[in-house]
């Protein structure tokens, strides 16, 4: 056990040194209660494709006000920038209002209606015009050819900026919920470079298994060998509350998301960011604290 997974749980999982907490629930009791209410629906396992890509923070119907967060997410597949070849590993595009491209080996062209994110992001803020849009996440290799692993489409309504935010009362609660909901999972985070589990916060109550997401700010995703300036890779440790040694998960492939089978108890997920060398930390590290309150069978 290193140094700081044993500081971690003498002190019962406490946040350790060097490592910041990640965004806390919710402090008003009915946003809590909103929030959790969403749990099992952001970290919930899905085994229907072994590769597939999707909006995690989107879903069909919404309404954003603009403008909005999408984060990325790819499984069976790594994430590495543009003009890198890799046989495992693409790069994410987002289609607004625009259908898929029906010419196999064709590069996506650049224009508004197919975004590129050709430098490993993770996630993006876009700012679209009032009224219903669709978008679909295409994931494609070095040269921007499609591998035809995509998202289901997702129709929202984006609004213009919200002027006063919105407030869950007991005698509003489901309409509220909703709405403080929509906004609160697709509202852009400040400015700054950070890496974050998104799906999930600090002191959050969880089924396993649990399906974890990962995304960093002002930083690309590249696989260990394929990095370079502005670019690293996730390395996880879970730290246990029963004094046992941590589990260490290894991201080096680019990978964005992780499932982890959990017994019932508490636990501190220590999120880094590294650089190609995976020694050095690119961003402070993040420590997400979770409760496993039951097991769910696949």
């Amino acid at each position: 056990m290193t140094r700081l997974a044993k500081a971690a749980v003498s002190a019962g999982l406490a946040l350790v040194a060097l490592a910041t907490p990640a965004e806390p629930l919710p402090s008003d009791g009915l946003e809590r209660e909103c929030w959790q209410q969403f749990t099992r629906e952001r970290t919930r396992v899905r085994l229907v494709e072994p590769t597939a890509v999707d909006m995690s923070n989107l879903r069909d119907g919404q309404t954003v006000n603009s403008p909005f967060r999408v984060d990325f997410s790819i499984r069976g597949m790594g994430v590495i920038p543009a003009g890198k070849p890799h046989p495992k590993a693409g790069h994410h595009h987002v289609l607004v209002d625009m259908s898929l491209p029906m010419v196999p080996g064709h590069q996506i062209p650049f224009n508004d209606f197919h975004r590129h994110y050709g430098k490993g992001q993770t996630g993006a803020v876009l700012a679209l015009p009032p009224g219903p849009h669709r978008l679909r996440l295409l994931f494609a290799d070095h040269e921007h050819r499609p591998y035809f692993v995509f998202s289901p489409e997702v129709r929202i309504t984006v609004r213009p900026p919200r002027s006063a935010p919105v407030r869950v009362t007991r005698a509003n609660f489901e309409a509220g919920c909703r709405e403080w909901y929509e906004d609160e999972i697709s509202r852009p985070r400040p400015e700054g470079q950070r890496a974050l589990v998104s799906n999930v916060r600090d002191g959050e109550t969880v089924i396993s298994p649990v399906n974890l997401r990962f995304a960093v700010d002002g930083f690309g995703v590249a696989p260990k060998g394929h990095g370079g300036a502005g670019l690293g890779y996730f390395q996880l440790e879970v730290l246990r509350g029963d004094g046992q040694a941590p589990q260490a998960v290894d991201l080096s492939n680019g990978a964005t998301q992780t499932t982890l089978t959990l017994a019932p108890g508490s636990y501190g997920l220590r999120l880094r960011f590294v650089d190609d060398s995976g020694r050095r930390d690119l961003v402070p590290i993040t420590q997400t604290r979770l409760v496993v309150t039951g097991q769910d069978r696949l």
